[in-house]
């Protein structure tokens, strides 16, 4: 819900829309009855019938019932849910830091700032709490040499290793719990004497983006629209042309993991398109959403490879932005006279 300097509500924000003006606030209010029916079932199923996160998603789907993307539900996508305090009305941030030209940061749990009572709750306080000790119990009781014991077990059943499999597999921790454990996915994998496989990775990030780029594209047409800007879309080139007055392409990078532990990303730009900006999206380490954006400029970037590492030379960060405000600035439609 978008609200203005007042607190007083503008409306409710579709998919993909953001505030544009600064002194507005975004505030989380309660969706469809049926999908708040749904998670109320899920903590129900959860705490008082002792289900798994997989069983509860076998259930939900054995009934046909979809997440709000029309998705199928997994042990992660239930998972999320049981833990995510937005359910509960409260609200904590400042779980990761990016500084500009500074690497992320993700911030011990004494950072994160917590404000509770911030939503309307759909979930009752003392079920969540209750679903969070559950949880915390349930990881507590996993030593180093238990972790490792079970990605090792998890590799001989599988024959490899994956955060997916790892996050899809009950009765092990997730892949997030075995980075922080042990830094990173990759040393975890080193300690029981697994080195990933490249390919297997390769097709399951694919797999991922193929899924996530139509939704971005989705959502940065509909903003533009909303803006009163119009689009046209060449299907077979995927450029879209902004107001009849210029073109733009958008490109996934993908975050890769060098042997030494540092991440990098390669853009590839197609020149026999030729479109006046590209947006490239950088992925974060996970491959899991957007970290940042470039907006590169067909008449300054001249390569058709562009290779970034987490801290880059002024020339390319120069067209680094957090957002893409500044792009959907870009194809906004203002009348004369406010312009004036």
């Amino acid at each position: 819900m978008l609200l203005d300097q007042t607190g007083a509500p503008k409306g409710v924000l579709a998919r993909g829309e953001q505030k544009s003006l600064q002194t507005d606030r975004v505030i989380l209010v309660p969706g469809p009855q049926e999908e708040i029916a749904v998670v109320g079932r899920i903590y129900r199923m959860f705490v008082e019938e002792a289900k798994l996160e997989s069983e509860i998603a076998q259930r939900l789907n054995t009934e046909g019932i979809c997440t709000d993307l029309g998705r199928e539900w997994t042990r992660t996508m239930i998972h999320q849910v049981l833990t995510n305090p937005k359910y509960v009305g409260n609200n904590v941030y400042n779980r990761v830091s990016f500084k500009l030209k500074k690497k992320r940061v993700v911030n011990p749990q004494d950072m994160w700032i917590h404000r509770d009572g911030a939503f309307e709750a759909i979930i009752d306080p003392s079920l969540y709490f209750m679903t969070q000790g559950i949880i915390r119990e349930r990881n507590r009781r996993y030593s180093d040499a238990e972790m490792l014991d079970s990605l090792k077990r998890l590799l001989q059943k599988e024959g490899r290793l994956s955060g997916i499999l790892i996050d899809e597999s009950e009765g092990m921790p997730t892949s997030s719990a075995y980075r922080s454990r042990f830094k990173s996915l990759v040393r975890a994998y080193q300690l029981v004497g697994y080195t990933p496989e490249r390919d297997f990775e390769f097709i399951e990030t694919n797999r991922r983006l193929r899924a996530m780029y139509p939704q971005i594209v989705s959502d940065v047409t509909s903003r533009i629209e909303a803006l009163g800007g119009t689009i046209e879309r060449d299907r077979a080139t995927e450029i879209i042309t902004i107001n009849q007055e210029f073109t733009a392409s958008l490109v996934i990078a993908r975050c890769r993991h060098t042997a030494a532990g540092a991440l990098r990303w390669l853009i590839r730009l197609d020149a026999g398109l030729q479109p006046d900006i590209t947006v490239a999206i950088r992925l974060n380490a996970a491959n899991s959403e957007p970290m940042d954006y470039y907006l590169l400029p067909a008449i300054d970037i001249h390569s058709g490879r562009l290779r970034f590492a987490e801290e880059n030379r002024l020339a390319i960060d120069t067209y680094r932005f957090l957002t893409l405000d500044y792009f959907f600035g870009m194809a906004e439609r203002i009348r004369i006279q406010e312009a004036a």
